[in-house]
């Protein structure tokens, strides 16, 4: 049997560390990132637990077993002030992680609390509890300075985008198929209230007829298959269907997916949004798109 085999205090019985306190720190995250993998949670989201973890734990410039409710309360006002202040659901969020990883090296399944008592005579304990933490009571818990584009605005967005392939064209530089992409990608997401990621991940067969809209042809649905699930769920499936006031999408799509996108890749089941390298546009790519039409044309969502 390896070591990684072990359970993480079996594990730190068979060895002697040089850094006692560090090796038992991170024997603790490695058991919580190994509880948290067996309840199917993301990977990439276990990991970002563990690396703010890591970082609450270097602003106390203290191990868990030390920590006290002052410690989270320090975190959260300094967090809470000065020129860029932190909005109340990321307080939040990482109030939750820190509770989260208190109720797992205070569970006495996990030995946690025994094994810190007899090496350091100290036991980790909950800091998070209702008088220190930010409760959850508004639905929509963003800045007021934000809304919804208007329709002018959307028109203007819309042209920009649209505009940029002809003036990349004119200009006879590279980019304007990525630009043709953007487009219908900004277009797509707005016909069918999509996310960033659900759409980067569309491929070509998701796009469907629907059999009372025989006129969108088999623009008639989009069947979204990595959609928001909630923890441990997995991505949420669910289908989206073309309006009658949302028509004009069809058009475009037709066109990227006849003319524009068989000039970038040779698959003709594969991404509906592939890159001039033949990958898979990203969300991150769709977000800094989103950023430079909206500079262009001086629109901010945000404000």
């Amino acid at each position: 049997m390896t070591d990684r085999a072990l359970g993480p205090t079996r594990r730190l019985r068979s060895v002697r560390p040089l850094h006692e306190e560090s090796f038992v720190f991170d024997e603790m995250l490695n058991g919580w990132r190994d509880q948290q993998r067996s309840r199917g949670l993301d990977p990439y989201g276990v990991e970002v637990r563990i690396k703010f973890i890591r970082r609450f734990a270097g602003y106390c410039e203290k191990p868990p077993w030390q920590w006290g409710p002052g410690d989270l309360e320090d975190f959260t006002v300094r967090s809470m002030s000065g020129a860029k202040p932190l909005a109340k659901s990321t307080i939040r969020s990482y109030q939750m992680t820190v509770r989260i990883f208190c109720a797992y090296v205070t569970d006495t399944r996990y030995e946690w609390v025994a094994e810190c008592l007899e090496r350091f005579g100290s036991a980790p304990q909950q800091i998070c509890h209702d008088w220190n933490t930010v409760a959850h009571l508004l639905e929509y818990e963003g800045r007021p300075q934000r809304r919804a584009l208007t329709y002018d605005e959307l028109e203007g967005f819309f042209v920009c985008a649209d505009e940029r392939v002809e003036t990349i064209l004119a200009a006879g530089r590279k980019g304007a198929l990525s630009a043709l992409r953007d487009a219908q990608i900004f277009k797509t997401i707005y016909a069918f209230g999509l996310r960033r990621k659900e759409a980067a991940s569309l491929e070509v067969a998701d796009l469907r007829p629907n059999p009372a809209a025989l006129r969108f042809g088999t623009y008639g649905t989009v069947e979204v298959r990595w959609g928001k699930g909630s923890s441990g769920s997995g991505p949420r499936r669910r289908t989206v269907l073309t309006l009658p006031e949302m028509d004009w999408v069809v058009d475009g799509l037709r066109q990227w997916v006849d003319e524009g996108r068989p000039r970038l890749t040779d698959d003709p089941r594969g991404a509906l949004w592939p890159t001039e390298r033949g990958t898979r546009a990203c969300a991150c790519a769709t977000s800094t798109a989103v950023s430079r039409t909206c500079a262009t044309v001086r629109v901010c969502p945000s404000s």
